[in-house]
């Protein structure tokens, strides 16, 4: 269906919804079939019922959520694009919005399960290749290398 078709079914006018698909909140076109110049009737967006479900998903959590289109365009940016995405938390940790991820402290935990598994062997573990070095275990109040 043609846009001013398309338009009136969901109540809106034909300028809103060119602006909608402008920021990007249409399905994008699928690609026609080819005809020559002299029959084509116009390179007008062609409206399926697919684009509307989609148009009126949009407008529905528009209002749900008391946003703007444009505010919606970007919240689908942000899920689209990894940059976008990571320019965002990033913005979101230094205000406080965002915790911080908990990647250093598990670091921490696992280097310090390492150092105590390699201090605490005095023989190769079960299952190590034969003729393997054993770990020497550290005299009590040493540091550094044995």
């Amino acid at each position: 269906m043609r846009i001013t078709e398309a338009a009136r079914r969901l109540d809106m006018t034909p300028r809103m919804l060119r602006y909608r698909e402008s920021l990007g909140l249409l399905p994008p076109l699928r690609h026609a079939v080819r005809r020559p110049a002299a029959t084509r009737t116009g390179a007008h967006r062609q409206f399926t019922d697919a684009d509307l479900a989609a148009v009126a998903l949009g407008e529905s959590l528009e209002r749900r959520y008391d946003i703007s289109p444009v505010a919606l365009a970007f919240g689908i940016r942000v899920l689209a694009d990894p940059r976008v995405r990571a320019d965002v938390a990033e913005l979101g940790r230094r205000i406080g919005r965002i915790q911080p991820p908990p990647a250093r402290a598990l670091d921490f935990e696992q280097e310090r399960a390492q150092r105590l598994l390699r201090l605490g062997e005095t023989t190769p573990a079960r299952g190590a290749p034969a003729g393997s070095r054993p770990i020497r275990r550290r005299p009590s109040g040493t540091t550094g290398p044995s």
